[in-house]
């Protein structure tokens, strides 16, 4: 039998992996490589054509991205934003749309092209910022914190974008009757959906999570059900699979472990991502798109230096200083992943051809390139302009801007939270000890008097949100073999103390190989021996 669509599928993704080590070996952003490798398959060398299997397959990407955003959205993260992400975002978005559409108009698109090309220069790229201020070790500093804030509101606005685009399927033109009706009638929808995602919050996912407990198979095959659930919905309402996943995810995000969830979807949409992003390289004009080069270099030059100027005119109105603002203005100079998946919406709609598409794939190819080039260099770029007095007329902030909190340091890390990892917690906070807990369910976790962290410690995220590195002592009170050797493992390769616990006399030797500072060889006297150990290796005093 033959099927076409792993004829396809292979070379995606063969094309997606040799490009994109590529472009790891170069420090260039995978979603510029993805885009690239879509282009030489496609244009290029004609290997692959754009077909409706492959369309399905993509639009699964954007659905599964739109998911893990909302999954990003707490309430409480948005409270924590603060006044400078929620305003300076919101003006932001304002007046780059606004100079946007007058830039296009300038150069000779159409009304509703201008518009739509204005909404595409609008966001910046949350996937490129989050992993260049991780490798810059930058994403709790004030200005990371700043970024990722504004990138928060750019979400929310993406929602209400994709809700106009719905509204507007069908339409020629951006009159106020079409836009009226499509509006009201996706705004009802919208509502609908929200109200039922609030309802079930409210009454059914917290029993339901708590039911599960700490199996994480179930957990992850439940959210992908919660989320395709709410794409049906969505559809049967007339709005977007796009905002269907967004609502679920935001439901989802309210529980208490949404970062275990989102850890566990990450990995997932990476890959569909992936494909998304050849996909629409496959899809590109490029001859059409690069005989409008001065439009794409005008376009781009807006994104690159006027967006980053116009956070740069927002921010120090809030109180924060010239350095920062920069920082986090220079941060989101591109366009987004979003921008992408608007153009692409807007085609599917036949609201533009396209040509839209290959003009924001070019853009973003530039923007996103130069921007990652200018992040690793920001330290660099800033002296330079600022030796240049290039940042006189952007008035600093009058009043000091709050510190980062600081993240934990010389703790003690305790994973498991079975009674023995209670007792051992609740005996080192009694002597003063800053102490970690860890454990995959959420209810092991309440009533202990130190910080906490949900999470399986096999995925190496959550040893990183515990620093572990930084910790002077990690115990695991496990009775999992596989895990206790991957935490000793763990421990070892950041040079960090540990004891685990052997509930089976066998796995001493193999754990004291991989490199376990210390064992536990009983529940009875574990309280004991730890608190030997964590003496001898300095942890704690006496």
């Amino acid at each position: 039998m033959d099927f076409p669509i792993l004829h396809d599928f292979g070379f995606i993704l063969v094309a997606a992996a040799t490009v994109g080590l590529l472009a790891r070996a170069v420090r260039v952003p995978l979603v510029v490589a993805y885009i690239v490798a879509g282009v030489l398959l496609g244009p290029v060398t004609g290997l692959v054509h754009a077909t409706e299997r492959l369309d399905l397959i993509s639009e699964m990407g954007i659905a599964l991205l739109l998911f893990l955003v909302g999954l990003e959205l707490s309430l409480g993260k948005i409270r924590d934003v603060g006044r400078v992400a929620i305003l300076a975002g919101a003006g932001q978005i304002a007046l780059t749309a606004g100079l946007g559409f007058g830039l296009a108009r300038l150069l000779g698109f159409a009304p509703l092209e201008s518009a739509l090309l204005a909404l595409g220069l609008t966001f910046s790229s949350t996937v490129v910022v989050v992993k260049l201020l991780q490798r810059r070790g930058e994403l709790g500093a004030l200005h990371g914190r700043i970024a990722v804030g504004v990138l928060l509101v750019q979400d929310l606005a993406v929602a209400v974008s994709l809700t106009l685009l719905a509204g507007l399927e069908g339409s020629t033109t951006i009159g106020l009757d079409a836009l009226g009706r499509g509006v009201v009638r996706t705004s009802v929808g919208m509502v609908g959906l929200v109200a039922v995602a609030l309802l079930a919050v409210r009454f059914l996912l917290p029993p339901l999570f708590r039911w599960l407990g700490g199996s994480l198979e179930a957990g992850f095959v439940w959210s992908l059900t919660w989320c395709f659930a709410f794409i049906l919905g969505a559809q049967a309402m007339g709005l977007s699979v796009e905002i269907g996943a967004f609502v679920a995810g935001v439901g989802l995000a309210q529980l208490a472990h949404n970062e275990e969830l989102i850890r566990r979807v990450n990995p997932l949409v990476n890959f569909f991502l992936a494909v998304f992003f050849v996909t629409l390289g496959i899809h590109m004009e490029t001859v059409g798109a690069l005989a409008r080069w001065p439009a794409v270099v005008a376009l781009s030059a807006f994104v690159l230096v006027g967006k980053p100027a116009i956070l740069m005119a927002l921010i120090p109105r809030f109180g924060y200083g010239q350095r920062v603002s920069f920082m986090a203005a220079l941060t989101l100079g591109q366009i987004s992943e979003f921008s992408f998946i608007v153009a692409a919406m807007a085609v599917g709609a036949g609201l533009a051809d396209e040509s839209l598409v290959s003009i924001i794939g070019l853009v973003g190819v530039i923007t996103i390139g130069v921007s990652a080039a200018l992040i690793q260099a920001a330290d660099g770029v800033y002296a330079a302009i600022d030796r240049a007095r290039l940042l006189a007329p952007f008035r600093a902030g009058r009043h000091p801007a709050p510190p980062a909190p600081p993240p934990l340091r010389d703790h003690v890390i305790v994973v498991g939270m079975n009674s023995l990892g209670r007792r051992l917690v609740r005996e080192l906070a009694r002597r003063g000890e800053t102490v970690l807990a860890v454990d995959l369910d959420e209810r092991k976790l309440a009533g202990l008097p130190c910080a906490t962290l949900q999470g399986n410690t096999d995925h190496p995220a959550v040893l990183e949100a515990a620093n572990l590195p930084a910790a002077r002592f990690l115990v695991s009170a496990l009775q999992i073999e596989d895990a206790n050797k991957l935490l000793a493992y763990r421990a070892r390769a950041a040079g960090v103390p540990s004891s685990i616990h052997v509930f089976d006399a066998s796995m001493a030797d193999e754990l004291r190989a991989i490199g376990a500072t210390h064992l536990m060889v009983s529940k009875y006297d574990g309280i004991k021996q730890v608190a030997a150990a964590l003496r001898s290796a300095g942890v704690i005093a006496g």
